[in-house]
């Protein structure tokens, strides 16, 4: 589908061998905690996921779309304490607040920083945020009940999929496109991400028009236009033949009325 897109060029897929067993034995006995059945057999057909694309301006490729998935190895603890920090340094545990308002009505709870939670790294999100697993509930036992949340660049909590594969799918459905993420927030996402979005998927960032009218969605600009090449070949101006008409015509309309006066003259004399 990226291959047949206009303007889409260097789609490039980073095969990756399947994880062995004993090594995703070895990072639940590492964290204590048992991974979710579908993310354990995604872990077991590849030890992770990487595809990237890119769109052509000027004949140059410029990188845009991203769908990125950790291996085991990078499916690291998020808050985890490391042994070089200092002993007094701020951690982000320090960020929870009692005061912090808890799961009611449509909202679910949101994680915690401190122990109360287990939050996994799944997708760094090009330093535009963290898509995260996240075990909700640590203590006094860690849940197996596991959800995938985003965590943006100021720290707020976005509440994504109850599973990895509703996850895997909205990151296919999304294409990776630049700060997609950023569609499930209460501010959306940038201008420019949005433009893109409007390009190559119209129908994600309009859902809500969607509903209510059945072509508003559809995508405006030509992907023709848009990559088309900046070399314009000169145009000559032509003087339109209606101002010449119009020309000769007020020349004749002058001659006419000089004729006439001059006859009008002769008469009275």
């Amino acid at each position: 589908l990226l291959e047949t897109s206009p303007g889409v060029a260097e789609v490039t897929f980073v095969e990756k061998e399947p994880a062995e067993r004993h090594t995703i034995i070895s990072w639940e006995q590492k964290n204590s905690c048992v991974l979710p059945e579908d993310l354990k057999n995604f872990y077991l057909m590849t030890d992770g996921f990487q595809m990237t694309w890119s769109v052509k301006t000027d004949d140059t490729p410029m990188p845009l779309g991203s769908m990125v998935i950790n291996s085991v190895s990078k499916l690291c603890r998020l808050g985890g304490s490391s042994m070089y920090t200092l002993p007094n340094a701020p951690t982000l545990a320090d960020l929870e607040d009692d005061t912090d308002e808890e799961g009611n009505g449509d909202k679910p709870e949101k994680p915690h920083f401190d122990s109360r939670s287990l939050i996994f790294e799944l997708d760094p999100c090009n330093g535009n945020g963290k898509v995260c697993l996240v075990y909700k509930h640590a203590k006094p036992v860690v849940s197996r009940d596991t959800e995938i949340w985003f965590l943006d660049r100021a720290l707020y909590w976005h509440f994504l999929t109850k599973t990895f594969t509703a996850y895997y799918r909205l990151l296919i459905t999304h294409l990776g496109l630049p700060q997609w993420q950023y569609a499930f927030t209460s501010y959306g996402v940038s201008p420019q991400a949005k433009q893109w979005f409007n390009m190559y998927k119209p129908i994600t960032i309009n859902t809500a028009l969607l509903s209510e009218e059945a072509d508003s969605f559809v995508n405006k600009l030509d992907p023709n236009k848009v990559f088309k090449s900046k070399n314009k070949t000169p145009v000559i101006k032509k003087k339109q033949p209606s101002q010449a008409a119009g020309s000769q015509k007020s020349h004749t309309s002058l001659t006419s009325s000089k004729t006439s006066s001059l006859a009008g003259n002769s008469s009275r004399k």
